[in-house]
């Protein structure tokens, strides 16, 4: 288990802090749900790197375990609030999987939950890759290559349909009448 001496510091200092600043960024940019997503997401990534890192290799926490299935529940809010955009909330759903899956091998130990958090790692890395591959894509080339499954006001914004009228907009969070 040494191989977590190494991935400890990694997640604490290269995914954490990327995860905190798209939460930070997705407040303000009127994106709640990614905003929430990341948020939750930081926090017990955090924990488990500082867990790995202080515990002994191939030790397993029931604190850490408990932290990890109500993280995995918590990520049942932004995922369904998502409604619009089913490939994120499905990543986000599987993240939350994934949080519980983890907590239940660190209360019981069993390999058997311990295969299932990686089986389900591994369904939400290629979910990640292709959710990320496909807004990048997008964003690159101005039009939807790969689907994301974007069904209503979603699919309106991406497609250039029913622009924001001054009387909608004047309901869109964040704008206030003239002070």
């Amino acid at each position: 288990m040494a191989q977590g001496r190494v991935a400890a510091p990694t997640a604490i200092a290269a995914t954490v802090p990327l995860q905190l600043l798209a939460a930070v960024i997705g407040f303000p940019s009127r994106d709640p749900v990614a905003a929430t997503g990341m948020g939750v997401i930081a926090a017990p990534t955090a924990t488990v790197g500082l867990t790995t890192l202080t515990s002994p290799p191939g030790s397993t926490s029931p604190g850490l375990g408990v932290l990890l299935i109500t993280a995995g529940t918590a990520m049942l809010v932004p995922a369904a609030a998502a409604t619009t955009t089913p490939v994120p909330a499905t990543g986000m759903a599987t993240a939350g999987i994934r949080f519980a899956v983890i907590g239940i091998y660190q209360l019981t130990g069993s390999t058997s939950w311990q295969t299932a958090a990686g089986l389900v790692g591994l369904v939400l890395g290629a979910l990640a890759l292709y959710a990320a591959l496909a807004l990048e894509l997008e964003g690159a080339q101005g039009r939807t290559v790969l689907p994301l499954g974007r069904r209503g006001a979603a699919e309106d914004a991406v497609q250039g349909r029913a622009p924001l009228s001054v009387t909608e907009l004047a309901h869109e969070p964040g704008v206030r009448p003239q002070l």
